[in-house]
């Protein structure tokens, strides 16, 4: 765990000078070494699944008990296989993104410190180290948002992002400080195990205000939701890494982690549902109003990131599984999305879907990849948001009294997805062809080879379940419950 990090670290000085030298190859160089820390991390997930938690670690500051440890169970697991995973098909795109622009090796040096924040994040045992990681993310996310620093917009951006952010992580550290002293250890193997007295506490109401005021700002919940769709400002690769797979999710990992020691109470399944619920279907309406590609896909990712918290607020076995896998569906076709989005921007010089039609005559292969992605979104079968939807209406559909409002609910939102699904890729890539002002043709292959591969995966463990039902799914919900749990996946339940 710690060798996987310093090599990623390794590599953020090494980007710009590797770029100089190989120029078009850097990013495919680049990407070895998350494509090869995902190959680790997949090997590791039969041990993980059979030990549940592997610990490592040493004193750093014994006075102010912070201690480096580092923990790699099924819920780390899930989340390093998809920052490694879909960090190194951000950095091909981007060399095809971005290529010739003389600033491409600076954008690989941030995104790998960015890469190397959000794995240090999962993988931290120490409610301390996590924050520290927890922060970069932070600033990384505020270097990457603001990335094309001659605009303004970009610029203004940045700072909202860091401004919410940072205000959050103000209040988590102290969250984190009273959660530290009242459970008398900073170390999460250790806090895991003492739910019970901390949820009996006198601080307990407020260590949960801080840590959700925290965890809400990062994930982008209603009223903090505003930052996200502005950060589409921010270079079509970034996006593509901050909505899928990275910084959006942190807050959905922290409280998926804090799940065993603060949930479990009316107080929290009221504001984590709550919030949850009212941000699926705020960003899922919000969608429909924009006409910028970019920005209707950040409006369903803060749809998305509402489901995600209202699943970990309800806290069921039912509700954990449902966002475990939808989770994973959403990293791959959002990624998915957001690069067809770039492709498109890149190709035709406009992102409004106004201006935009007929695009599969100029880009074929980019147009079969936006609608399997789109499919996904949709969450049609056969792909894994298919099953994701059907464990998601199962679990809310499940809880007392108001099962029935939140099943609602989450068929209004999906219903809103399959509508901007078809905003997405029918008036982009069908209808007559529009004249844009770039005559658009096929990207090339380092632009469409990450979007199929992710759009393609989710086809394939969609129909095949199995491949990550034991040792990635089931996994970590066992991490997040902090007990044994059995999974059975399927697109078919048949008749009853």
């Amino acid at each position: 765990m710690v060798v996987a990090l310093l090599l990623i670290y390794a590599l953020v000085p090494l980007a710009p000078l590797l770029h100089r030298v190989a120029r078009s190859a850097a990013g495919w160089l680049l990407a070895v070494v998350p494509a090869a820390l995902t190959i680790y991390f997949a090997l590791a997930s039969g041990q993980v699944a059979e030990r549940g938690r592997l610990v490592t670690g040493w004193q750093w500051s014994p006075e102010l008990g912070i201690r480096l440890s580092f923990a790699l169970d099924g819920l780390s697991l899930l989340f390093a296989l998809l920052i490694c995973g879909i960090g190194a098909l951000v950095l091909i795109y981007a060399g095809g993104y971005l290529a010739g622009d003389r600033r491409l090796g600076q954008l690989y040096a941030i995104l790998l410190l960015f890469m190397g924040a959000m794995l240090g994040l999962v993988l931290a045992d120490n409610i301390l180290t996590l924050f520290i990681f927890w922060e970069l993310t932070s600033i990384s996310s505020f270097l990457l948002i603001g990335f094309p620093h001659e605009r303004s917009e970009a610029r203004a951006a940045a700072r909202q992002a860091l401004l919410i952010t940072g205000g959050g992580g103000l209040a988590l550290l102290l969250g984190f400080l009273m959660l530290g002293t009242a459970g008398g250890s900073f170390e999460l193997t250790e806090l895991l195990a003492r739910g019970d007295v901390l949820r009996a506490h006198p601080w307990y109401g407020a260590i949960l205000a801080l840590v959700l005021a925290g965890a809400f700002t990062k994930s982008a919940q209603f009223p903090f939701h505003f930052w996200l769709p502005s950060a589409v400002e921010a270079p079509t690769p970034v996006s593509a890494y901050l909505h899928s797979a990275t910084m959006v999710k942190a807050g959905v990992y922290l409280l998926a982690r804090l799940l065993p020691v603060l949930g479990g109470t009316p107080a929290w399944t009221a504001a984590v549902g709550g919030f949850g619920a009212a941000t699926m279907i705020a960003g899922g309406l919000l969608a429909l109003y924009q006409t910028d590609l970019k920005r209707i896909l950040a409006y369903t990712t803060v749809s998305a990131l509402g489901t995600l918290t209202l699943l970990v607020g309800i806290g069921s076995e039912e509700a954990v599984t449902a966002a475990v896998v939808f989770l994973l569906a959403h990293a791959l076709y959002k990624g998915a999305l957001f690069m067809v989005a770039g492709a498109i921007d890149h190709e035709t010089a406009t992102r409004n879907v106004e201006k935009l039609g007929g695009l599969r005559r100029a880009m074929p292969i980019t147009a079969a990849v936006a609608v399997l992605a789109a499919v996904s979104l949709s969450g049609f079968g056969p792909v894994l948001s298919f099953i994701a939807k059907e464990q998601l209406f199962e679990a809310v559909l499940h809880v007392d009294r108001i099962g029935v409002v939140l099943g609602s609910a989450a068929v209004l939102a999906s219903a809103l997805f399959v509508a901007e699904a078809l905003i997405v890729t029918i008036r982009s890539f069908f209808g007559p062809l529009q004249a844009t002002p770039k005559a658009p043709h096929e990207p090339p292959l380092s632009m469409w080879l990450g979007p199929a591969l992710l759009a393609a995966l989710g086809l394939v463990i969609g129909i095949y379940p199995a491949l990550v039902e034991r040792h990635v799914v089931a996994a970590a919900i066992s991490a997040i419950l902090n007990g044994p749990a059995e999974v059975a996946l399927s697109l078919w339940h048949g008749l009853n």
